[in-house]
């Protein structure tokens, strides 16, 4: 169904630039509206259970100051076989020219995953962030919740 109120998401140019000329690659949203853009192995990769691998995508990305670029873990193949991300999300900083890759680890207890080059394991997130300046100081204000940590709102 069409939504009237739709509009399209503020946008901004990302440069993407394949590790290997002879093998261009292509960062693309698979739908209008996703957040995540599909990120695919540019390898045959098999991950015994429990085991981890650093995946290479193929794509280097050059990001706008201001941006940073998170990966995200795909949520159908942490349903469907088990894999994620290691350290999720990855952050991939402005200044960072070199090759995405993807460290992931297959939790299924009983199962080899096989990847082949073009298959997807990962989101890429654009966003903006604000560098914080950060100003030494001797006591902070108060708030509401103090220093109650994990599980301080309940379970």
């Amino acid at each position: 169904m069409f939504d009237e109120a739709y509009t399209e998401p503020e946008s901004t140019e990302v440069l993407v630039a394949a590790v290997d000329p002879e093998h261009p690659v292509e960062l693309r949203y698979m739908h209008a509206g996703d957040a995540g853009a599909d990120l695919q192995t540019s390898e045959h990769v098999e991950l015994k259970p429990f085991e981890r691998a650093l995946v290479p995508t193929g794509v280097r990305i050059a990001l706008p100051a201001g941006y940073v670029a998170f990966v995200h873990p795909r949520s159908g193949l942490a349903v469907k076989q088990g894999v994620t991300v290691l350290n999720a999300p990855g952050t991939i900083d402005a200044g960072y020219r070199g090759e995405i890759k993807v460290p992931l680890i297959n939790l299924d207890p009983e199962h080899t995953v096989v990847f082949e080059p073009g298959d997807r394991i990962a989101q890429l997130v654009i966003q903006r962030y604000v560098e914080a300046k950060f100003i030494p100081a001797d006591i902070l204000p108060g708030s509401d919740r103090a220093e109650r940590g994990f599980g301080s709102s309940g379970l």
